[in-house]
Order: structure tokens, then C-alpha cells, then sequence
């Protein structure tokens, strides 16, 4: 245990700095001025009401996908009245509401049985319609609501739209959003498609979504703390075995050595703890309650910035290094509710992260297909610390939202894999759109050079191969969705390789035992995740497919005349291609299934209205199934 901490004056500049003051606090101590109220210039009533408009579209759609709502066909007069109702934005759909309302709108149906519905259609008895807190006014009968989810609901749905206010008012063209770097492209991205409730951030005020939302855009310099060895725990890979290893590269001299005078100042031993950044709205909002005794012992000690730059991307709690690119990544525990969970770090998968990373660059390296032919770039968690809370982490019954309060992770930068001439973005951004409705990837296209088949073709040759071969060959998913996986494009905007992130929170492996998974250390083998078979194909699937291609498949039919047939036959080329390159593997293609006729549908919004709603629990919530739905990649073409 720490000695006990040393008497010290307040008034010294010299002694410890608490995270709030590391970065500024708004306002002047002992002012008795009142705080002026502020107004943030995208709460005007037409971008509110055309945020409003796309959020209930989206809304509709989603909740017609997993079948939370069963619009009605409006018949058509003939089939060329219907022909001509789907070229100028769907089919005329109904949905009868609580007390007899009748919302009408047009729709267009997609892969995996999905919906796009035209905002500018969205009619209630005849009348333009475009609120969707009034539509859940007038339709909680309708969608089961209980008054607790109805209540939590409506905020983080309002928030939601704020958030997406905020992101039109200061909305680029998409050839503006061509030009910027990765990290800054990241703050201008919309969120997770397929969620509603994608920016709830539940625990957050106004001030605080203003601060630390990516859309904010704003960089920070991190504090840091020095959590005492009686609570804190370090795991690193190889290069990074000792905290020494990874301190010297992260750290400046001088930046160390004012961390351990602020400790020797207050007579405790360097030697006896570790450091690591923490974020200052969970320091403020949670670490000073929650840590108190152990802060009041000198077990936890606040310290200054490390002077380097850093800016949130979508996760919220990662932050990129601006300043350093080749410094690490960090990723920071945030109790804030957001989409589906809690966004803390698990102790245990935190304790665990080096050892997976360390697992699968093994299996990458060893690999001369991974490693040569696909290049592929696996962003390895290679460091992290977690400090230990004395009650909650003895606790297993309680909200598990306290078992995951204080940690980091240090992640390997991406710039720094990049060869010359290449620029990476996340694949979410390929499902954008700027304000004049045209799409990220149509601008890409058109810098490439290519044809918009070519293209696609080239951008299912960069990301499936790996993808299918961690699959095929060593029964291991990844969860491919738009924000972990990353598309390397060459200096023409040609998509040539991937790059994928997140392994602790996001591997999973086959349930059925194979040769390959042998050599699988017990700490990693304890920590991920199993599923059987069939399931582990819906890693992909959900992730990849249903969570980022049934959106990207109409963008590209709209503006690229890619229709979704082409699109998904162009899919399903390149996963037969692999396999036709890979014939001794055939068992694992029937065992790994991704072209069976159905698959189960995943339901991300029915875990928020019907499952787990806003209740505690102590484990984290996982998606919901709800029947099936038709694969794409089932279908046979002519001369397969």
C-alpha cells in the first residue's frame, strides 16, 4: 500500500493538478456573476425539422426491418403506376397509430427484407409529419412501450436529434470530406446506421455533448492519474512487457519526471504506481465520488496533461494523437449509456486485450495469405492498466456499469502502418451523404477513375478475403461493422486493403473445436467469446453486410447505376473466388455458411424497447433475434 500522502500546500504550483484544472474550467472562480444561458446556433427550427424528418424515416425503417411496426402496402392501380411509384421513391406504405392516425409514406424495400423510407413523404391524415417524439405520442400503444422505457426513450431520442442538428449545421460536401485526414473525417460521421437511439449519450449534459462529442470536433489535452500498483494491474505485449517500455515511448522525459516529482512530493514512491490518462468528464462525473477513499489515501493521485493533443473519434472514448500520430491510440472508460451499453472497459477483457492482440498477430504473421496477399493492418490493444475499484469489483450481482469504471488501452496508430501515397477511412463513412444528397462513395468513385463496378469490386477484394479466411481457416470473426473496420485506399482513392480494430470487445470463436485454435493461450481462450457455427457467420453477416452493405447496396443503385442485384452478385463473386482459391477448406465453407438460403435476424432497437430497455443488469446486453430473413448471397447467377 502507499505510505500515507505528505501534508501539502494548496498554493504550491509545483504539487498535483487535478484533471479539471489540467484543461481549463469554464467561468471564474468566486464570480458571483450568474451563467449567461446559451442557445447553440443549430437549434433553429428548419435544421431541427429537417433532422427530425430523416431521424423518423429512419426510425420507420428500422423498426419496419425488425418488425417492431408492419406498415401496410397501399395497393397500387396497376403495375405501371407501381413501376412508376418505385422510381420516384417507393411504394405508398400505411401504418395505422393508436387512435385511429393513419401515417402514410413511401418506401423502398431492400436485401435482408430492409426499408428505406423517403422522408419528404411522411404524411399523418393528409398532413406533413415529420416529428418522431410526436409519432411515439401517438403510437406507444402501438410499440409496447412500458412508461419507464417510454420516458428514458423520449430523452435519449431527443438527444439524438440534437446531436444530428448539430452535425447538419456544420455538414461539408462530400468532396470537401475527401480531403481530410482520417481522424478529422471522423467527426463529421453520422453515427451507427442501424440504431435509432445512436447519439443518446445518456449522462451527458448540453455542455458536456458540446466538450466530448466527435461532432464537437474539438481536441483536448488528456490528464493523467497514477493509480497505486495495490489497485492497478499492467499488461502489455512482448515489445511492451514492462510499463517502462510503454512509458518511454508515450511520455516525454520531462513529462515523467514531473509525474514522479508531484508523487515524491507527497511521499510516495513512482515505483508503486502507474500511470495512465483518464478522461475529465469521467474523473469529474464518477472517479471523484466513486474513488474517493481510495484518492483521500493517496492510492490515486491526480496529474497534469501529457502536453499531446488528442481528439475523440465516433466511439467517444478513443482518442487519436494529433500532435504524436505515432504515439498510441487511447481508449478510456466513459460512463455514459450509449446505443446498446454502458461504454466503460470490462476489467477483465482490459486485463486480457495485449494477450489477444499478441494471439492474433500471431495467426496474422504465421500467415503468408493474411500477412503477404492481403496485407491486412490488425491495430493491436498492446497495452492497458486497469485499477480495480475495493467494492464493486468483489461485487458480481451488481450493475455492471461499476465494474467498469477506470482503465486505458493503448491501441497501435493507424498512420504509422500506412504505406506512402496511402489514406485510410472507416467504412461508415462510405454510407454517408453531404447536404445535397450525394454520396461519399459516389465522390471516391469519381476521384478513382474506374467504373463504379470496378470499383466495388475492388472494395470487396480488399475487405472479404481476410475476413473470410480468419473465418474459414481459424474459426475467428471479427465484428466488421462500420466503425472497426478501416479501408486503406491508394493514393487514386482505389480501396486496396483493410485495416480492422477493436479485438477484445469484438472477437469471437468457434464453439466446435479446431486444430487451429490449439496453440490458443488460456488467457486469450478464457476472455473471447464462443459461438457455434451457425452463429459465428452472423458476425459478418450483421456486422458487415446487414450493418453497413444493405445501406451502401442503394446508395451505389441511386447514384453510381450499380443496382443492388450487381451489387450483392459482386459480393458473392468474391466470396466464391476465395473459396475457389482455398478448394481444401471446402468442409469449413459448409460448416461457415454465409450462403445459406435465410439467416436470423439481429435486432439492435428491440433490445432498447422490449429486452433490456433502460433497466440495470450485471452483465451487458447482447442483440436480440427475431425470425429470419432471406440472404442475398443465396442467390445462384447463371453460370455459377
Amino acid at each position: 500500500m502507499p505510505t500515507s500522502p505528505a501534508t501539502h500546500d494548496s498554493t504550491d504550483p509545483t504539487g498535483p493538478i487535478s484533471p479539471g484544472d489540467a484543461i481549463g474550467r469554464t467561468g471564474t472562480t468566486g464570480s458571483t456573476e450568474p451563467a449567461a444561458l446559451f442557445s447553440p446556433p443549430e437549434l433553429n427550427a428548419p435544421t431541427w425539422k429537417r433532422a427530425a424528418a430523416r431521424l423518423l424515416a429512419k426510425l420507420l425503417g428500422e423498426f419496419a426491418y425488425e418488425e417492431i411496426i408492419e406498415p401496410v402496402p397501399v395497393p397500387s392501380a396497376d403495375q405501371a403506376a407501381e413501376g412508376r411509384d418505385a422510381a420516384t421513391g417507393g411504394l405508398p406504405y400505411t401504418l395505422a397509430l393508436d387512435e385511429g392516425e393513419t401515417l402514410a409514406f413511401r418506401a423502398t424495400r431492400g436485401a435482408y427484407g430492409s426499408w428505406r423510407v423517403d422522408p419528404g413523404s411522411l404524411a399523418c391524415d393528409g398532413r406533413p409529419f415529420t416529428d418522431p417524439l410526436r409519432f411515439l405520442l401517438l403510437s406507444r400503444r402501438l410499440l409496447a412501450l412500458d412508461g419507464a422505457t417510454l420516458g428514458h426513450l423520449v430523452r435519449e431520442l431527443t438527444t439524438t436529434i440534437a446531436a444530428d442538428a448539430k452535425l447538419a449545421h456544420t455538414a461539408l460536401s462530400a468532396g470537401r470530406l475527401a480531403d481530410l485526414g482520417y481522424a478529422e473525417l471522423e467527426g463529421h460521421q453520422t453515427g451507427h446506421p442501424w440504431i435509432v437511439l445512436n447519439k443518446g449519450r445518456g449522462g451527458f449534459s448540453a455542455t458536456d455533448a458540446d466538450r466530448w462529442a466527435p461532432e464537437a470536433r474539438t481536441s483536448t489535452e488528456l490528464p493523467w492519474i497514477a493509480a497505486s500498483t495495490s489497485l492497478a494491474t499492467y499488461r502489455g505485449v512482448g515489445s511492451l512487457g514492462t510499463p517502462e517500455l510503454l512509458y518511454a515511448g508515450e511520455l516525454d522525459d520531462a513529462v515523467r519526471e514531473r509525474f514522479d516529482s508531484i508523487l515524491r512530493d507527497r511521499g510516495l514512491d513512482p515505483a508503486g504506481y502507474l500511470y495512465l490518462p483518464v478522461h475529465p468528464w469521467q474523473w469529474d462525473e464518477v472517479l471523484l465520488q466513486l474513488y474517493a477513499p481510495a484518492i483521500a489515501e493517496g492510492a490515486i493521485v491526480p496529474l497534469p496533461t501529457d502536453g499531446d493533443l488528442r481528439l475523440p473519434q465516433q466511439s467517444i472514448r478513443t482518442f487519436l494523437n494529433l500532435g504524436r500520430p505515432e504515439r498510441h491510440t487511447v481508449k478510456l472508460p466513459l460512463s455514459i449509456l450509449n446505443t446498446l451499453v454502458w461504454r466503460g472497459l470490462p476489467t477483465e477483457r482490459t486485463l486480457a486485450a495485449p494477450a489477444v492482440t499478441a494471439w492474433m498477430h500471431g495467426v496474422r504473421d504465421a500467415d503468408a495469405f493474411l500477412r503477404d496477399d492481403c496485407g491486412v493492418i490488425l491495430l493491436g490493444e498492446v497495452a492497458s492498466v486497469t485499477v480495480e475499484h475495493p467494492l464493486y469489483d468483489h461485487l458480481p450481482e451488481v450493475p455492471y456499469q461499476y465494474k467498469e469504471l477506470l482503465g486505458a488501452i493503448w491501441r497501435e496508430p493507424l498512420q504509422a502502418r500506412l504505406t506512402a501515397g496511402e489514406r485510410a477511412r472507416t467504412l461508415a463513412s462510405l454510407i454517408h451523404t453531404d447536404p445535397h444528397g450525394r454520396a461519399f462513395t459516389a465522390e471516391l468513385v469519381a476521384r478513382s477513375g474506374l467504373t463504379p463496378a470496378d470499383w466495388l469490386q475492388r472494395l470487396f477484394a480488399a475487405l472479404l478475403p481476410p475476413l473470410l479466411h480468419f473465418l474459414y481457416r481459424y474459426g475467428t470473426v471479427f465484428s466488421p461493422h462500420g466503425e472497426n473496420a478501416i479501408v486503406v485506399f491508394d493514393a487514386q482513392d482505389v480501396p486496396v486493403r483493410l485495416a480492422i480494430k477493436d479485438f477484445v470487445d469484438d472477437v469471437n470463436i468457434s464453439a466446435r473445436p479446431l486444430p487451429e485454435h490449439e496453440s490458443m493461450p488460456e488467457d486469450v481462450r478464457s476472455v473471447l467469446l464462443t459461438e457455434e457455427p451457425s452463429f459465428l457467420t452472423q458476425f459478418i453477416h450483421s456486422g458487415l453486410f446487414v450493418g453497413v452493405f444493405r445501406y451502401l447496396a442503394p446508395l451505389c443503385q441511386d447514384q453510381l447505376g450499380v443496382s443492388e442485384d450487381e451489387f450483392w452478385s459482386l459480393v458473392r463473386a468474391e466470396i466464391l473466388r476465395y473459396q475457389g482459391r482455398f478448394p481444401e477448406l471446402k468442409e469449413r465453407f459448409e460448416i461457415f455458411d454465409l450462403l445459406t438460403p435465410r439467416i436470423e435476424r439481429l435486432c439492435l432497437n428491440r433490445n432498447r424497447l422490449h429486452l433490456d430497455g433502460y433497466r440495470d443488469r450485471s452483465h451487458r446486453p447482447h442483440a436480440a433475434v427475431h425470425g429470419t430473413v432471406p440472404n442475398p448471397l443465396a442467390v445462384r447467377r447463371p453460370g455459377e
